[in-house]
């Protein structure tokens, strides 16, 4: 069998609608997943999220692919080190949730431009870490609840939202909308789509933290500019223009309390998902 998010995705669909055991009148998080996973038997009667992806990643053909772990700090950690982490969805990616990825975790299977649609283990209809069972969930996919996702390195390829892997041997860019239906077929992987034409958005792509400086000069930064007179984001003078300045700063850090953002995530500097949100039109 080749790896393939396709495959994921079908093994956790067919899991929707179960539910874990009760002892008296109490959900007990006795379930199914951990005695079925080598090495996470001891899992039983514990929070259960990321045993079942861990399960659902076995089951489909593709366990080499995910942590075995019952925690997701952990799960977030073995992504990171293997370089397979993003802040933009992806499809068939172990989603993370909560300060760190720590808290609640899950698999994307769909993607919009504003939200997206995730079947979670150990959760309920409100969509909480500690639930009852498995639930199809539709989420917000701005929201600060979502840390981040793990990228399985498919043998089929992988479909994703993040600009920075248009360039990588295997990745498919899809900005804005995506779903498993996308998922490339034939177990050969597909050469990444550098000119964005795969479920292309028509959206700049973010150009990186360190793009925005003084001295910096682009129409990327006019059309940027332009986009936050029209969020009522404006601390223009005159303008917006192509040189960066501290206008476009003010006005960016308008945007980041808008989104509501503070701290050091308002500091006038685009980041990634801020970025995304924004929606810049490419030139």
């Amino acid at each position: 069998m080749s790896s393939n998010a396709a495959d994921l995705i079908r093994v956790a669909r067919d899991e929707v609608g179960y539910q874990e055991g009760r002892s008296g009148s109490h959900w007990n998080n006795i379930q199914k997943y951990s005695p079925a996973v080598p090495g996470l038997e001891w899992s039983q009667g514990e929070a259960w999220c990321a045993t079942f992806v861990a399960w659902c990643a076995q089951q489909s053909g593709n366990g080499g692919l995910f942590p075995v772990t019952a925690s997701c700090a952990e799960g977030v950690a073995w992504f990171k080190d293997r370089d397979r982490f993003t802040d933009y969805p992806v499809i068939g990616g172990q989603v993370f949730y909560g300060p760190g990825g720590g808290s609640h975790t899950g698999i994307c299977v769909a993607y919009t431009s504003s939200t997206i649609t995730t079947i979670e283990g150990n959760t309920n209809d409100d969509g909480s870490s500690e639930g009852d069972g498995v639930y199809l969930k539709t989420r917000d996919r701005k929201s600060s609840w979502v840390y981040g996702y793990g990228v399985p390195d498919f043998a089929d390829g992988v479909i994703l939202a993040d600009p920075q892997w248009r360039d990588r041997q295997g990745a498919v860019y899809f900005g804005q909308e995506a779903s498993a239906a996308d998922q490339p077929n034939g177990g050969s992987r597909p050469q990444a789509d550098s000119s964005g034409a795969g479920g292309g958005d028509g959206y700049e792509p973010f150009p990186g933290a360190d793009f925005f400086q003084d001295g910096q000069h682009s129409d990327v930064i006019t059309r940027m500019g332009e986009r936050l007179v029209a969020e009522g984001c404006s601390a223009y003078a005159e303008g917006p223009g192509p040189e960066w300045s501290g206008a476009d700063r003010e006005s960016f850090r308008n945007w980041q309390h808008k989104l509501g953002d503070s701290g050091s995530d308002a500091d006038g500097i685009p980041g990634p998902k801020q970025w995304d949100a924004l929606q810049v039109p490419r030139g």
